[in-house]
């Protein structure tokens, strides 16, 4: 019986990794911090977290109980981070720290504690601007949009020449465009991962992970993903907050599909010193999304307001182009958008909510990140 660590395991995702791989037949255990913007003041054992899972509670930075965590592991998962691009531009130590230290601490004790496996979180704000199609059909690599043009409300990316871009679906072979520091963050924790696992012979996957959504999200950390920011607004009866116009795509992959392709790149040798893609593979446009949200909660009435600002390091739009993870990991989504909606609409009804949107829009507009 394999034995997996991961890190930061008790939160969204990895508590729903931890299910697959018990379901599987592995032991899991569980390295996490359980800081209290993502689990609450209290900051006790999740109840969602099987009592199968071995938790050790210990931060990533700190080299003593990662080494503890790592006795006896055959392959690691490392999904320990701070996430949310708002907050990484004023929070930029933690952050650093948090994802940059914690992965070198990680790597450094792995190396001499060598492991058979090892898979990163990477993330899909990497690439920036997804890639986009030129009305004459030229293919091409958006700038990163400037400040005049959003003051003006002209949210859409130009070519050089000014012409209109149409988005396409986003392969691995796109440059990084790295405007935020959490967009730094990530790329740098997915080459720290291959460039050392390279060196000790670990086979290392750089997962990236588009827009994940699901039950057990962090509902009151206003910098999460943007599905259970808007949850929490409609939990507590107040319309979904969105920026710009609204007609912004992203790709939303549900958290049992993502868990399906970590296990994959687990186990599939060919995953080895590879960056790649996981998602739907669908790109939504935000606005319709919120209003999707709303009629699965039964509050069709809380239309999204489209508050015409826009948030520094904001990209506009990126979907997956997932024919990678279809080849090397066998992956293909499996759960459907709208019963994934219902389903989050069912745990969301046992769910309470602290809406923390307008502070958090309030402490990023006092910093100048938001106009």
């Amino acid at each position: 019986m394999t034995r997996v660590l991961i890190t930061g395991g008790a939160g969204f995702i990895g508590s729903h990794l931890a299910d697959l791989l018990l379901d599987r037949g592995y032991r899991v255990r569980v390295l996490d911090s359980l800081v209290p913007q993502v689990h609450g003041e209290g900051q006790a054992r999740p109840a969602y977290l099987d009592p199968e899972v071995e938790l050790i509670r210990g931060d990533v930075r700190n080299p003593v109980p990662v080494r503890r965590a790592l006795e006896g592991v055959d392959s690691v998962v490392h999904l320990a981070a701070a996430v949310g691009v708002g907050q990484s531009m004023y929070q930029i130590a933690d952050y650093v720290g948090i994802n940059d230290l914690g992965t070198a601490v990680l790597l450094e004790t792995l190396a001499s504690h060598p492991v058979q496996r090892l898979v990163v979180a990477s993330s899909m704000s990497i690439y920036g601007e997804g890639l986009a199609r030129t009305a004459d059909g030229r293919t091409v690599e958006p700038e990163e949009r400037p400040v005049e043009r959003l003051k003006r409300g002209q949210w859409e990316p130009r070519a050089l020449d000014d012409a209109t871009l149409a988005p396409l679906p986003t392969p691995e072979t796109k440059r990084p465009a790295l405007s935020s520091v959490y967009a730094l963050n990530k790329y740098t924790q997915e080459r720290l991962c291959l460039v050392v696992g390279r060196a000790y012979g670990i086979p290392t996957t750089a997962l990236r992970f588009f827009n994940v959504y699901g039950a057990r999200q962090a509902l009151s950390n206003p910098y999460t993903g943007v599905l259970a920011i808007f949850a929490a607004r409609l939990l507590n009866g107040r319309p979904p907050l969105i920026f710009e116009d609204g007609q912004q795509r992203r790709d939303f992959v549900h958290v049992r599909d993502v868990a399906r392709a970590i296990l994959a790149a687990l186990t599939r040798p060919e995953a080895a010193d590879q960056a790649i893609n996981v998602g739907s593979g669908v790109s939504r446009t935000v606005e319709e999304v919120a209003r999707a949200l709303a009629r699965a909660v039964g509050r069709p009435d809380l239309q999204p307001q489209i508050t015409g600002r826009y948030r520094a390091g904001d990209i506009r739009h990126c979907f997956a182009d997932i024919g990678l993870a279809r080849k090397v990991l066998g992956f293909t989504p499996q759960e459907d958008f709208d019963a994934g909606l219902e389903e989050l609409a069912e745990w969301l009804a046992g769910e309470v909510a602290v809406d923390r949107v307008d502070q958090a829009t309030e402490e990023l507009a006092r910093r100048g990140l938001v106009a």
